[in-house]
């Protein structure tokens, strides 16, 4: 019975539930305005209740809260009634409006019809009181026409007569006006030209201003011709100006033909004056030709100045003739003499001529370069610029020819210079000098032709400045890096080395005796001194000077070359060549110092670790690689103080050839000397660890062999990890945090060579703890590096075999059991894998590192934890064994 009530109490709810759309919710938001949680669309009863209510404590005030609630639900009440008793006349009261509107809209109907039968009356009798006015205004306009065209008609019949007179008595002042106007009615009548009157008048306008253009043509020649002066019908200069208006009026041949024959008029002189047969035509005297025409145009304009009108442009078009006339005669007289000439010759009349045509572009304005040549882009740019010395421009290969014979001069000079090179005293020498003048040089070419020609010339540059970047390169940079030299090993460095040995190998008397005498025995490899690597630093500082401005060289002529050109200039080869001599620097100074830690790592083979009874100081083999450290490091660093990029490359593939070279090094010693490979050995290590004293245990763990040559080992790599991590700062005042990259390579290689010592350091049995703390140890190994380290340890061919198999065994069992992780991990994802995404592999797919941690990790775990008790015994003995050695080293230093 509950059930049944439970469900009819939902249904009225559900029922009762009113859902309003977003537009509704958001117009009451508008009007109401509210922040009470009941006028919230998402109310919930319950939440509101518990908020009201959150615990028992708060029941205490219910009947308030009811009471409240009641009184809030009777205004709403209230609210509601008064709100429906408000809406019951207004669907009446809506009729009535409607009614009212209707009727309204009726009458306008109406009115609006009658306005429109009232004004297309209105419209009928303007109409017809305009009818007459209409007809007078055309005949007014057909008259005013009339008479136009009569006054036009005599003005041409009485204009023909007149200009016949004027110009037979060649009173070209007057004729000026009549003619403009005839010419303008002349043209009025064409529409006309099928009357025969007209057409004799059309004809006799056109003979007329033949006529005209004839005469005034002959009285310019009679005028300026040389034997024109004692002529006595020759004309006053008034009369010629009122010809040069009367001419600009008649059709435009006319004024064309009359320019262009004064124009040669008076370039006849200079024509027969710089003939290519005279010796004045030649190129060393071609200021000669811009002196004469600059001369020749203050002479024309101070007596014909005024008689041309402006607008003929006189000056400037006898200046466009004279650059054109020079520019054919010399291509004619350059391809006829070649041969004789040289650059100075080329450079001079170049210069000369491209002042000249500056001083004509400052002179003129360039309007009529347009009708005076054909070329396009002069025509647009409207300037004399290359005007006439687009004639050299062909013959351009002989400046290049000589640009090529300076820069193989200035390098073969240059590599003279560097065969007696001496690094300045100071500690950052800078670059090379004659790299500077290079670069100097090659700026003033390229300013200088790009006031000859931004085309073909400057791409020929382009090649020739890539051409001997390379050779300057090659025989000033790469020529002078010096060659190792082998030192002088006189006696006095050898007793030096001697008493050094004998100092840090004190305890060893009988492994010192041999390793000094096979020390002796091997010679020293060849090593830089001093001055060479200041050289080799001096050579890189060079390069990197050269490469970052080769590279403003590249951007600078992809500026300034021609748009045809830009793809073409890449000077990338270049910038290789520098590279990779910068690059052969630091692999120089890399090898150098690592052939001077070779013959450390060489005696670090010599010594017989397995015999150390004691742990001391730091072994001499370190002492000698921090000696040469300190003593190259500090030079090259002061060296490339202004290439401290380059100064980290050296450094980072320092550190990442010698510490591989150390751990192979390591690989190669026998730290430890041969124990039992019982299970005693074991026994053994427990029974040392429970001594109090590092001798104790020494002596006690004698079955499990000795392993304080690994403990002095462990505290050489120490100090060497030490020493690399402040290597970019050794020997100096100023401590400069390493790079991040460089010290994360340190960490990684040294902390390497760390675990092989300590797992040399474990004993071998049993042997599933020995593989369970290797893999702890050298998560990331391998089979051969797992011989190696047994080798090291002196294990037995045999027991060797069965270590290896059982390593062997161990690994694959990790990768299955990883594998199976890795399809229950993949089988609970759900359903990817039948999106498709789950059958791609994931960047954690057991391929590299991370993956062979992960196994090692899981076979860590797998394998019982039997040995855990043994090695925290094992890392007991070697803290005391840190202990003892701190002891003596705090005695050896103390004052006796």
């Amino acid at each position: 019975m509950n059930l049944v009530e439970e469900e009819n109490d939902q249904k009225k709810d559900h029922i009762n539930e009113i859902v309003l759309s977003e537009d509704v919710q958001r117009a009451i938001e508008q009007v109401l305005q509210s922040s009470d949680p009941l006028d919230q669309p998402d109310f919930n009863p319950t939440d509101y209740i518990n908020q009201l209510f959150p615990n028992e404590q708060s029941l205490s005030n219910i009947d308030e809260v009811i009471s409240k609630m009641e009184c809030d639900i009777s205004l709403i009440d209230d609210n509601i009634r008064s709100v429906v008793r408000g809406q019951v006349n207004t669907g009446e009261n809506g009729r009535v409006a409607l009614k009212e509107a209707q009727q309204s809209l009726t009458q306008l109907f109406s009115l609006i019809t009658d306005i429109k039968s009232r004004a297309e009356k209105t419209e009928d009798m303007v109409k017809e009181i305009t009818r007459d006015i209409k007809q007078l205004d055309s005949a007014k306009n057909n008259l005013t026409y009339a008479i136009t065209t009569l006054n036009h008609l005599h003005m041409l019949v009485g204009g023909v007569e007149n200009l016949k007179r004027l110009s037979e008595r060649r009173q070209y002042g007057e004729v000026l006006n009549p003619l403009q106007a005839i010419i303008e009615v002349n043209q009025h009548f064409q529409q006309y030209s099928e009357i025969s009157q007209i057409q004799t008048l059309s004809a006799q306008v056109q003979q007329i201003q033949s006529e005209l253009a004839t005469q005034i043509t002959d009285d310019f020649k009679n005028f300026f011709s040389p034997t024109s002066h004692s002529n006595a019908n020759r004309m006053t200069l008034t009369q010629l100006k009122d010809a040069c208006q009367v001419a600009s009026v008649l059709d435009k041949p006319v004024k064309k033909n009359i320019l262009k024959w004064f124009i040669n008029l008076q370039l006849q002189e200079y024509v027969q004056l710089f003939h290519e047969n005279q010796d004045i035509a030649w190129l060393d005297k071609i200021d000669k030709r811009y002196a004469w025409v600059k001369r020749h145009l203050l002479d024309f304009e101070e007596k014909y100045g005024t008689v041309f009108p402006a607008d003929w442009e006189v000056s400037e078009r006898i200046t466009v003739q004279f650059c054109t006339t020079t520019r054919e005669e010399l291509s004619k007289i350059i391809a006829r003499r070649r041969t004789e000439i040289d650059v100075k010759l080329l450079l001079f009349s170049i210069q000369k001529t491209a002042n000249f045509e500056q001083l004509l572009d400052k002179r003129f304005n360039g309007t009529t370069l347009v009708e005076a040549t054909s070329e396009e882009v002069r025509q647009e740019r409207g300037s004399f610029n290359n005007l006439i010395g687009s004639c050299f421009k062909p013959y351009l290969d002989i400046y290049t020819d000589s640009i090529d014979r300076d820069l193989t001069a200035l390098i073969d000079q240059f590599a003279q210079q560097n065969q007696q090179m001496v690094v300045p005293k100071e500690i950052n020498p800078g670059i090379i000098p004659n790299c500077a003048d290079l670069f100097v040089f090659y700026k003033k070419c390229m300013v200088q032709c790009m006031q000859l020609s931004n085309e073909k010339p400057m791409y020929d540059l382009v090649l020739l400045f890539k051409r001997y970047l390379r050779e300057y390169a090659i025989k000033v940079l790469e020529a002078r890096i010096p060659k190792p030299q082998p030192p002088n090993t006189t006696s006095s460095s050898i007793s030096s080395s001697m008493s050094l040995l004998t100092k840090d190998f004190q305890n060893l008397s009988t492994a010192a005796g041999q390793v000094i005498h096979n020390f002796l025995k091997e010679g020293e490899t060849p090593r830089f001194s001093s001055e060479d690597m200041r050289k080799i630093c001096y050579i890189l500082a060079t390069a990197e000077y050269c490469l970052e401005t080769v590279q403003q060289l590249e951007d600078k002529l992809k500026e300034k070359i021609d748009k045809q050109y830009i793809s073409k200039v890449d000077l990338s080869d270049e910038k290789d060549v520098y590279h990779r001599i910068i690059s052969n620097c630091i692999q120089l100074l890399v090898h150098d110092l690592d052939a001077a830690c070779e013959q450390s790592l060489l005696l670090m083979t010599k010594i017989a670790w397995h015999s150390i009874s004691n742990v001391g100081d730091q072994s001499g083999f370190v002492n000698q690689i921090i000696t040469n450290l300190k003593q190259t490091v500090p030079v090259i660093r002061d060296n490339l103080a202004n290439s401290r990029k380059y100064y980290t490359q050296f450094c980072h593939k320092f550190v990442n050839s010698f510490i591989p070279k150390y751990i192979n090094t390591l690989y190669r010693l026998r730290p430890t000397s041969s124990g039992s490979s019982s299970a005693s050995g074991s026994a053994a290590l427990v029974a040392s660890a429970s001594s109090s004293s590092l001798a104790e245990g020494a002596n006690s763990g004698t079955s499990g062999g000795n392993i304080l040559g690994c403990e002095q080992l462990l505290l050489d790599t120490h100090s060497l990890k030490t020493v690399l991590m402040d290597l970019p700062s050794i020997g100096s005042q100023v401590q400069r945090k390493p790079p991040a990259s460089y010290t994360k390579v340190v960490v990684k290689g040294m902390a390497k060579a760390e675990m092989i010592i300590k797992v040399v350091m474990q004993p071998v049995h049993p042997a599933s703890l020995y593989i369970e703390q290797y893999l702890k140890l050298m998560p990331e190994s391998s089979v051969v590096e797992f011989h190696k380290i047994l080798e090291m340890k002196n294990v037995r061919k045999i027991e060797q075999q069965q270590l290896v198999e059982a390593y062997k065994r161990a690994c694959p069992q990790l990768q299955q059991q990883q594998q199976q992780q890795q399809t229950m991990a993949t089988s609970s994802s759900g359903t990817l894998g039948e999106s498709g995404n789950a059958s791609q592999p994931t960047e954690t797919t057991p391929v590299g590192n991370s993956t062979q941690s992960q196994q090692i990790a899981a076979a860590a775990a797998a394998i019982s934890g039997a040995g855990s008790s043994i090695m925290a015994l094992g890392d007991s003995l070697m803290d005391k064994g840190r202990i003892k050695k701190i002891e003596n080293l705090i005695k050896n230093r103390l004052p006796n």
